[in-house]
């Protein structure tokens, strides 16, 4: 054989093992426990926002629960955009949040810092849970809690969220990113503007939230689907968007197992949070174009 056969074979060999070693790193996020599952929400209009109608319902279903008139001192949801139509594209959005068992993959492949806090980096945010409520949310030594594999991963910074999707970007070859608001709420709400995912009343039945408990993350896709086949877009876990509400600051959509009422788990509710902060009510989706 000729060197410049033997140059030619290993030029093949080199371009075999280089297809191979991508094969194998997208083979490695084949399985549906690692990639998040999607749902498509179809090109067209819905209703974003919310209306004096809708606040007021808001206020008056926290004031009968907490027994206070706080959320309306506050003026907590007259911050929501006034209701509008808006079209958006066709896009892929997270069925669920993303989970404990597929936020592993990526600590796993990128060595980046899994959800662990120290006492003093917990008080450090000045929260008003106490150290030892943070305990059954806490991973330890890059593994997360026992059993809680398919509940949703909190304790998660914006940052964090932003790493996660820069990864699975890279990982798959296609374009992923946190869903920014309008996207979000579309997903979650559906097109014709209803208060819940379900319809105009609050039925604590349909999420998890503090009005039944357990008071705690449950496995993701528990209760029925809303509108697009997307689990768990309210109650559960506070969700962070692509969206900016001033420096340094993100919208998080969707109320906790922690929240009662349930005004703030209304798909047109919204609050701003650091991006810093790892909280045990906040975890994420992920959303695609592709």
């Amino acid at each position: 054989m000729r060197v410049g056969d033997n140059i030619a074979s290993i030029g093949k060999i080199s371009a075999f093992a280089l297809l191979f070693g991508l094969c194998a790193a997208k083979q490695v996020l084949a399985d549906d426990d690692v990639i998040p599952p999607v749902v498509e929400v179809p090109a067209g209009w819905f209703w974003q926002g919310s209306d004096a109608v809708e606040r007021q319902y808001a206020y008056q279903i926290d004031e009968q629960v907490y027994g206070h008139d706080l959320s309306r001192r506050n003026r907590w949801y007259d911050i929501e955009g006034d209701k509008w139509r808006v079209h958006l594209l066709d896009f892929n959005i997270g069925k669920t949040p993303v989970t404990n068992e597929q936020y592993a993959a990526f600590i796993k492949d990128t060595g980046h810092d899994a959800p662990e806090m120290t006492k003093d980096e917990w008080n450090r945010q000045g929260l008003i849970y106490n150290y030892d409520t943070i305990q059954p949310f806490l991973w330890s030594n890059g593994t997360y809690p026992k059993g809680r594999g398919n509940h949703p991963v909190v304790l998660v910074s914006w940052q964090d969220a932003e790493a996660y999707v820069q990864w699975l970007s890279q990982k798959t070859g296609k374009e992923w990113s946190l869903p920014d608001e309008l996207h979000w709420e579309k997903a979650v709400r559906g097109s014709e503007g209803t208060f819940y995912p379900w319809g105009n009343i609050f039925e604590p039945d349909q999420l998890n939230s503090g009005d039944r408990g357990p008071f705690d993350t449950t496995p993701v896709g528990q209760f029925e689907a809303g509108p697009f086949g997307l689990y768990d877009g309210a109650g559960q876990v506070f969700e962070w968007t692509a969206t900016s509400a001033q420096a340094g600051y993100r919208i998080v959509k969707g109320g906790s197992w922690d929240d009662r009422g349930c005004g703030v788990c209304r798909p047109a509710a919204r609050h701003a949070r650091p991006e810093h902060l790892k909280h045990i009510l906040i975890g994420f989706r992920v959303m695609s174009r592709d």
